[in-house]
Formats: C-alpha cells, sequence, structure tokens
C-alpha cells in the first residue's frame, strides 16, 4: 500500500517552509480512489517503440472552433517525439522537450525555431509517450491549433492501438530514467510537486494527484501506477472551465489570444460552477458517490504530459502533486534538467 510519508527532498524553486506546509495538507486530504498494481513493472515493452503503421485523426480546432485539424502519427527511426509542422517548410521538428516549452501559461506551447513553428495544447497529444509506452514517433500537423475531440485523448489512445505499438528492431532496450534524489518544486498558491527516485528494479511510474477547487470540483485525490489499463482510463477525462472561462471565450475569444478557445463546447469541455457542474461529468469517472473526472485529467493529461518532457527515456519512480498546474509542472521539468537531477533507473 502506497504511504505518503517521504522526504521533501531538494527543494529546487520556491519557499521551503511553504513546500512543508502544503505537504502537511496534502497529507491530511483522504485518498479517494487507488488503482496500482502489484508487479514492479508497468507492462509496456522493454525495448525502444514505435508505430506499426502510419495513422491519422481529424477533428475541430481546439482555438479556431469551425476549422477541421488533422494529426498524422508516423513511425520515426529517429528517438524521440518529432512534431513536423508540414506547413512550416524550412522549419525543422520541434522535439518533444523541456527545452522547446515556449510557454505553459495556460496550456502547454511547444516551440522550435522561428515564432510560427509551434503547437499548442500539446498536453493532451504527448501525454501519450509515457501512457501507452511510446518512445518513438513524429506527428505532423498543418497547423498550430490540435483537434479537441469530444471524448478528451481516447481518440488518439484508439488510433495509436489500431496503427500498432511495436518493438523497434535493433533499437536496443528502453532507456529508463529517474531523479537522483528526492526533489520537490514549490509554489506560491500552497501547491508542490514532488519526484521521488525509482527504487532497484522499480520499473513503472507511480502517480499521486490531488487538487482542490473553490467550487463544486472541491477536493480531489487519487493514486494509481501509469498502466496501459490506468491510463486508458484517464484519458476519457476532458479539461475543464468556469462558466466563467465560457462566457469570456463566447464574448471576447475572437480578440483576445489568452482566450481564444473557440474550439471550446459543452460536449468536449466540463464546466464547472460554484455548486454545480453545467454539464454532465463523464460517468465512468463516479465512484462512490462523487464525479473524478477532473483529478484523471489533471494527472494522465497534464501531469503526465509534463514528466514526458524530460529527456533521455521513460520515467520510473513516483510523482506527487498537490494544487499544481501546468507553470509549475513545466517549470519543474525545465529545473530537472538544468541541475542535472536525472539519472538512469537501476
Amino acid at each position: 500500500m502506497w504511504s505518503s510519508e517521504f522526504e521533501i527532498g531538494r527543494v529546487v524553486a520556491g519557499d521551503i517552509v511553504a513546500a512543508g506546509k502544503a505537504v502537511e495538507q496534502w497529507r491530511a486530504q483522504p485518498i479517494d480512489d487507488v488503482r496500482t498494481v502489484d508487479a514492479m513493472t508497468d507492462g509496456f515493452a522493454t525495448r525502444r517503440t514505435t508505430i506499426a503503421n502510419e495513422t491519422a485523426i481529424t477533428g475541430p480546432g481546439t482555438f479556431g472552433g469551425k476549422f477541421q485539424r488533422t494529426l498524422r502519427f508516423k513511425p520515426s527511426a529517429r528517438p524521440g517525439w518529432w512534431i513536423k509542422r508540414t506547413d512550416q517548410t524550412e522549419q525543422l521538428p520541434i522535439e518533444v522537450a523541456a527545452r522547446n516549452i515556449w510557454t505553459a501559461a495556460r496550456n502547454i506551447v511547444l516551440r522550435s525555431g522561428s515564432p510560427h513553428n509551434y503547437l499548442r495544447m500539446v498536453e493532451h497529444i504527448i501525454a501519450l509517450k509515457n501512457g501507452l509506452g511510446l518512445d518513438d514517433v513524429v506527428l505532423e500537423t498543418d497547423s498550430g491549433d490540435p483537434p479537441l475531440f469530444v471524448r478528451s485523448s481516447m481518440d488518439l489512445v484508439e488510433a495509436l492501438d489500431e496503427a500498432g505499438i511495436v518493438e523497434k528492431p535493433d533499437a536496443g532496450a528502453a532507456k529508463l530514467i529517474t531523479v537522483k534524489e528526492p526533489v520537490t518544486i514549490a509554489g506560491d498558491r500552497g501547491d508542490f510537486v514532488t519526484l521521488l527516485p525509482a527504487p532497484r528494479g522499480w520499473r513503472k511510474l507511480r502517480m499521486d494527484v490531488a487538487i482542490d477547487w473553490n467550487s463544486v470540483i472541491g477536493k480531489q485525490r487519487i493514486v494509481f501506477d501509469v498502466t496501459k489499463e490506468n491510463f486508458t482510463f484517464g484519458a476519457a477525462a476532458r479539461t475543464n472551465a468556469t462558466e466563467h472561462q465560457m462566457a469570456m471565450v463566447k464574448l471576447f475569444g475572437w480578440l483576445f489570444a489568452d482566450m481564444r478557445n473557440l474550439g471550446y463546447t459543452r460536449e468536449n469541455i466540463l464546466i464547472h460552477g460554484k455548486r454545480r457542474y453545467v454539464n454532465e461529468p463523464v460517468a465512468q469517472f463516479n465512484h462512490n458517490g462523487r464525479n473524478f473526472e477532473p483529478v484523471w485529467h489533471r494527472a494522465t493529461l497534464d501531469l503526465l504530459a509534463a514528466i514526458a518532457l524530460l529527456e533521455g527515456g521513460r520515467f520510473v519512480g513516483t510523482a506527487i502533486s498537490y494544487r499544481a498546474g501546468h507553470l509549475l509542472d513545466t517549470r519543474f521539468m525545465t529545473l530537472l534538467e538544468l541541475n542535472g537531477l536525472l539519472v538512469p533507473a537501476e
């Protein structure tokens, strides 16, 4: 059984006293759902993987709304995930890596080279890297605006399943990385993220993620191991927005870039108010009389996406998050790389 007792370890940013207080608040929050496995491995292939066949999926743009956008996944001989903007003919592909984070103010945007060579809201896509154990792939798109689906990232999961995730011949064993010591980043609103090293022989990623919203969402906390089954379950969890945010998008989205989420609808977004949900949460996340769609989205499609930005291999160990978001996540991944805190797993 997972224990909440751990050392904060090295604090790479933020106040250590604030971090300690946040950890105590996290410890006091009950765990609502546990989905861990007894095995020390995640069940993914032990060798490097790519996809057997090319696959494409199309949907309405997240930011353009009325425009249809296509993502095309291709097998890759080159290690890592690479985003190729086919409309930027003189730009190199964008490596999915912390070094290419442009901004994470509202969503994670990756960019390399020209300011036009970017892809917005990549989190719902790149989370599949660790969530499905997919090491190497090329992602082609003719726009910086990815599609947003009614079933969140399930359409992408199914497309990659159909394409077939396969071991690469002659590519060798999949590289596994972890942190060399417990590491924490503390935010300025009682939030923190901690990564713990993988014990010797441990070949999986355990997640303990808690959120605390001043709305109907309230306090939610889940603990699970990142397996294909658990990730696929969580991949159906939609991003969420408040009633106020949705109103601002509809009223001013065309005018202001920071709220131009014109593809948001009552079907593809979970809309929450102070005391009620405006639309229905996805029923599969009902558990013990409550719905936990928001925390599953935070864990599988936000935090796991940030972890996918770490270079060098699949991350194994334990990730703990309390009240954090994209900005703290991505800042943490960058500081891990800058401080040389990642090592091969033993």
